[in-house]
């Protein structure tokens, strides 16, 4: 499987999924000098399937008494998994110890859901750590380049800078998540699979006789492995269960909840009320401790403010509107808009259409057709 490396050194994230596997085997073919890391993250309720040391240093590890699990994404059993690909490859093989940079993203989850918010830890894990903290760590071992399993890809454009564009396969695009990283660091970004869909990866990943071929996708947040977002808030915040209205759009008390931050914008289910046809929760304030519920058109928006833009491509003149798509959930498709850049990193962006479940605390990107232009966090929806 090695070959002659001749590209340089390139640090793999490895996550222990399918994904990153076939990443770092496609760039051990091409010639790159591969070294697998993985991320301990320090997951809770996590066990230990094979015995394997974790400690402030960065320590190889031996592939040896482990067999392929799946607990997210920053298990234990994942950095099994991660450390048979490697042995399978013949590549060494990491462990960083960034569990006390992970608590700034538990810290991070629980303050936006108490302050009314909608957080994405998995954006934030990305700006943080995989291309943030990770390209920290590719400088100390003299690797030139960080590569990951992302279904995005990085191209040149005419002027030669690096651009970050959409997956390929549109079903798994993760450019959306990936806008926060620093524009230098693009430079030194490798997205080995973005050209692929992903039943090609797990065809490759099965011919290479990688151990993680049929391995499924993580789905839950891997702080959170019970889903219980509301139960995490409330072991950490006194005082987070405690009852509040339930407000329809003209104002009435309709019904009482048990806390603000057991609800998102846009959620339909386990609202608690019934009024004879379908709501959903349409504006919460964390202040009041209310929750407003209202019909399907309610959720509708003109408009969004963004705070911490940061911009993968020249920064759009100040005052002037552009036109480009815009992004507001991961798993939606960029629609038709214009970005006015204001003052201290904010701008605001006007959908040619309105667009439903705006939630603060999300992100949006921009997009101008394949290439990402940019993104923020949105501070507020504009009715």
């Amino acid at each position: 499987m090695k070959g002659a490396a001749d590209k340089g050194k390139v640090l793999v994230a490895m996550s222990g999924g399918v994904d990153s596997s076939v990443a770092a085997a496609l760039l051990l073919r091409e010639g790159w000098e591969v070294v697998g890391c993985f991320m301990r993250l320090g997951s809770p309720g996590e066990e230990l399937d094979a015995p394997v040391e974790f400690d402030d240093r960065q320590i190889a590890c031996a592939p040896e008494k482990v067999r392929i699990g799946h607990r997210g994404c920053c298990s234990i059993n994942d950095a099994a998994d991660a450390r048979l690909v490697s042995a399978e490859l013949g590549v060494p093989f990491y462990v960083v110890n960034f569990k006390r940079d992970f608590n700034r993203i538990i810290e991070y989850f629980v303050d936006e859901y108490s302050a009314g918010r909608t957080p994405n830890p998995c954006v934030r894990c990305n700006d943080w750590l995989k291309f943030g903290r990770l390209h920290e760590y590719a400088e100390q071992i003299g690797a030139s380049r960080v590569a990951t399993g992302h279904y995005a890809r990085v191209e040149r454009g005419t002027d030669g800078a690096a651009r970050l564009m959409r997956g390929l396969d549109v079903s798994k695009d993760q450019s959306y998540a990936l806008f926060g990283m620093r524009r230098e660091r693009l430079e030194r970004t490798l997205l080995p699979i973005g050209g692929m869909r992903k039943a090609e990866v797990r065809a490759l990943a099965k011919e290479l006789g990688l151990p993680t071929f049929d391995k499924p996708d993580s789905q839950e947040i891997c702080f959170v492995p019970d889903n219980d977002y509301a139960g995490l808030v409330e072991r950490r915040v006194e005082g987070a269960q405690r009852r509040g209205d339930i407000l329809d759009t003209s104002g009435h008390k309709v019904g009482e909840h048990e806390g603000q931050h057991r609800f998102t914008i846009g959620q339909r289910r386990r609202v608690g009320v019934a009024l004879g046809h379908p709501v959903f929760v349409v504006d919460k304030d964390a202040g009041a401790n209310t929750v407003t519920i209202g019909p399907r058109e309610a959720l509708l928006r003109r408009g969004l403010f963004a705070r911490e833009m940061n911009w993968l491509v020249d920064v759009p003149r100040a005052g002037e509107w552009v036109g480009c798509g815009a992004k507001v959930r991961y798993n939606a498709q960029p629609v038709g808009a214009r970005v006015c850049v204001g003052e201290g990193g904010c701008a605001e962006v006007r959908f040619d259409e309105p667009q439903e479940a705006v939630a603060p605390g999300q992100a949006v990107v921009l997009y101008d057709g394949e290439v990402v232009l940019g993104g923020g966090w949105i501070e507020r929806a504009e009715a």
